[in-house]
């Protein structure tokens, strides 16, 4: 969209003060925008990091077999998930909090002696099942933010700035122009006045 403006002081003042707040902004938007890169960056690298760990998880529970045929059905739920939030260049981002589990089974006597060692695995695999999924919430929530900043650096200094700059050279041109018709048709003026009065 074209910037609209008259050809008046008030619209090369207003043009002015538009200006100077886009240029003032853009370098805090693109320190903002390094900030974001370098946070997707870690983002991506955590939760590669939290995917091979879940990958290790799932070989070790992997290699009990034919042991987790018997292992009983929902023994373990996840009561809670706790996230915490915190901002990183005016974003907010969640990281995993605390994991709360409840075992339905009330005793493990009657059980497999290693039915206790199972527990434990699946709770480690829970928890880093939900690791990922707030891993890839951050990713998604930073990647957007990035994508939002990018946009408006680009904005600011691709089109707006420059769009400013014309239109103030624009009115300014106009007003010298009007100011110098001005001045030559003061200028006929008199010297139609000055031959009338030697006639």
């Amino acid at each position: 969209m074209a910037l609209k403006f008259q050809f008046n002081k008030t619209a090369l003042a207003q043009l002015k003060k538009e200006l100077k707040v886009r240029v003032r902004a853009l370098p805090t938007l693109k320190a903002k925008e390094t900030a974001l890169r370098l946070e997707v960056k870690k983002a991506k690298t955590e939760l590669a990091d939290a995917l091979k760990l879940f990958q290790e998880s799932s070989d070790a529970i992997n290699k009990y077999g034919k042991l987790w045929e018997e292992f009983p059905k929902d023994i373990l739920q996840v009561k809670d998930v706790q996230k915490t939030y915190k901002k990183i260049a005016g974003v907010r981002i969640p990281s995993l909090g605390s994991v709360e589990f409840v075992l339905t089974l009330d005793s493990f006597f009657g059980m497999s002696a290693w039915t206790a060692l199972g527990v434990k695995h699946l709770k480690e695999s829970a928890k880093l099942a939900i690791e990922i999924e707030v891993a890839k919430e951050r990713l998604s929530i930073l990647e957007y933010a990035r994508k939002k900043t990018t946009q408006k650096v680009n904005l600011y200094e691709k089109v707006q700035i420059p769009e400013y700059n014309e239109g103030i050279l624009k009115i300014k041109r106009f007003m010298e122009d009007q100011e110098n018709l001005e001045k030559s048709a003061q200028k006929i003026l008199k010297d139609k006045l000055t031959q009338q009065e030697a006639a």
